[in-house]
C-alpha cells in the first residue's frame, strides 16, 4: 500500500507554492517527483486536487499519496566507493568530487547511485527508481561524508531527522578574502533567484536558513572556515557567504567567474555527519578528511602566508 504524508500549513509557509513546500517538506521526495503526483491527483490540499502553482494558506492539510516503490531499471556499475560504515540498516559513505549523486537525463550510468547498487545489495526504494538509498543530497563537485539507507524504515527515520533539523552537518570551506569575526551566524532565507531560475538565492519571501561557521585559518586573501548547517536549503553555503561577499572558492555558479588554484569547482567538504541510529536509538557519528587537491591547496597557502 502507498504511504500517506501529512502536511498542516503552518504561518511561516503561508503563500508559498504547493509543490516547493512539499518537495521542501517532504526530504525523500524530488521536486519532480512532486509535480507528476500533483499531476495525477495525488496531492490534496483539504481534500482537494489543485495545480502546482497553488499557493497554500495557513491551516490548510497537504495530504500526500507516496507511491510503493518502483522496481529499479539502473545499473550497477563498479565505480569505486569508499564505505566508511556499514550495517544491516545504512551505510556511511564518503562521496568523491565530481560524482553527481543520482542519475538524470544526459548521466545514466557514472553516479553515485550506480556506484551503490554495485557495492551495496540492499537499498530502500521510497525515493523511486532512479534514487535508491538516497536521503539527502551533495552537489556533483562538494565531497564528503553521506548517509544512505537499505530499507524505508531507516529512510524514513533519517528523513524525519533532516527534517528536523537534528542531523548534524559540519562542512570546510575556502573562501575568499578574510572574515573579521572567529565566529559567526548567516540567518538569511533562501529561495529560487528572481533573475536566474538555476540559481538560488537569498531572498525575502524564502524558507528560513541558518549557517554557523567557524573561522579555522586565514591566509592573505582568503579564510578556511567551518560551517555547520542549522537548516538544509539547496546550494545554503554557497549562497549564504556569497551573500556576505565571500563566495566559496572556485564556486561557478556564484562566484566571480574566474578560476583560482585551477579549480572548476567549489572548494566544499562536507566534513561531518552526526544522526541518532534509527533501529539503536544511538548518537553515530562520522568524519572524512579532506581530500588531496584540497590539502595541496591549503600547504601551498600556508606556505606563501608564512604560516
Amino acid at each position: 500500500m502507498a504511504d500517506i504524508e501529512l502536511i498542516i500549513v503552518e504561518e511561516e509557509m503561508d503563500g508559498e507554492r504547493l509543490d516547493a513546500l512539499v518537495a521542501d517538506q517532504v526530504e525523500q521526495l524530488s521536486r519532480s517527483l512532486v509535480k507528476n503526483l500533483i499531476g495525477a491527483g495525488k496531492v490534496l490540499v483539504n481534500g482537494v486536487s489543485h495545480k502546482a502553482s497553488y499557493r497554500v494558506r495557513e491551516g490548510e492539510e497537504i495530504s500526500i499519496e507516496i507511491p510503493e516503490p518502483q522496481v529499479l531499471k539502473i545499473e550497477p556499475r563498479a565505480i569505486p566507493l569508499e564505505i566508511i560504515y556499514q550495517d544491516e540498516d545504512l551505510a556511511v559513505i564518503n562521496k568523491p568530487k565530481g560524482l553527481v549523486v543520482h542519475p538524470a537525463h544526459g548521466n545514466w550510468d557514472y553516479t553515485l547511485v550506480n556506484a551503490l547498487m554495485y557495492h551495496i545489495r540492499d537499498l530502500s526504494g521510497i525515493n523511486g527508481q532512479l534514487r535508491p538509498g538516497i536521503v539527502h543530497r551533495l552537489d556533483k563537485d562538494t565531497s564528503g561524508v553521506m548517509v544512505v539507507a537499505k530499507n524505508d524504515r531507516t529512510h524514513r527515520s533519517l528523513a524525519e531527522q533532516i527534517k528536523e533539523h537534528s542531523i548534524k552537518r559540519e562542512y570546510i570551506a575556502l573562501v575568499h578574502g578574510k572574515l573579521k569575526e572567529n565566529l559567526g551566524t548567516i540567518d538569511a532565507p533562501i529561495g529560487r533567484s528572481k533573475t536566474d531560475r538555476k540559481k538560488m538565492a537569498v531572498v525575502a519571501e524564502g524558507r528560513p536558513a541558518v549557517s554557523k561557521y567557524q573561522v579555522l585559518e586565514r591566509f592573505n586573501a582568503y579564510s578556511l572556515v567551518k560551517v555547520e548547517l542549522l537548516t538544509g536549503r539547496t546550494h545554503q553555503i554557497r549562497v549564504h557567504f556569497a551573500y556576505i561577499k565571500h563566495p566559496v572558492v572556485g564556486d561557478p555558479l556564484y562566484g566571480s567567474g574566474k578560476k583560482h588554484f585551477h579549480l572548476d569547482s567549489q572548494a566544499l567538504h562536507a566534513h561531518l555527519l552526526g544522526f541518532i541510529h534509527p533501529r539503536s536509538g544511538e548518537y553515530m557519528e562520522f568524519s572524512t578528511p579532506l581530500p588531496e587537491y584540497y590539502g595541496e591547496i591549503l600547504a601551498y597557502l600556508r606556505q606563501q602566508a608564512g604560516n
